[in-house]
């Protein structure tokens, strides 16, 4: 019976932690329009998210600034305008490619290409690996490699 109490007192304490839903707009038009609207953009928390995959505080007020904007026949595009003048292009999901992004979209280019020159650089500039190797040196491993290579007498 105790452990009847103990088991029915830990299902009670982690229903007690339990949060409720957050509220969905009553039209559901507008509840897709939200949705839509928040996989465009980005959470400013998690920043590899959109809002609409993000449970962050931050997130969850940002769907329902959204919501609030749509329902005040707000159009799509400019609720974004109005996000972008806010957090900037960075709240775009795929921020628009113009002079302040372009290092964002271009870079990882970039880094690859110079990447290669610098392999290839390396690359080329070793020279073969008798290059710093005196004559009479490789004489006398020459020498030694015969003397190696020579069977010898069993006797």
């Amino acid at each position: 019976m105790r452990k009847f109490f103990l088991s029915l007192m830990l299902v009670l304490s982690f229903a007690a932690q339990a949060k409720e839903a957050p509220p969905a707009a009553a039209d559901p038009a507008l509840e897709k329009r939200m949705l839509d609207l928040t996989e465009q953009l980005r959470c400013l928390v998690c920043q590899n998210q959109t809002i609409a995959d993000s449970h962050a505080e931050l997130a969850v007020d940002l769907k329902n600034q959204v919501r609030e904007k749509l329902a005040a026949g707000m159009s799509d595009k400019d609720v974004i305008n109005y996000m972008v003048e806010r957090y900037g292009d960075f709240v775009l999901y795929k921020p628009p490619v113009k002079g302040i992004t372009w290092l964002l979209w271009f870079g990882p280019f970039l880094l690859l290409v110079g990447g290669i020159a610098v392999l290839v650089v390396k690359v080329k500039g070793r020279g073969a690996p008798t290059d710093n190797v005196p004559e009479e040196e490789l004489k006398r491993a020459a020498s030694l490699l015969k003397d190696a290579n020579t069977p010898k007498d069993k006797a």
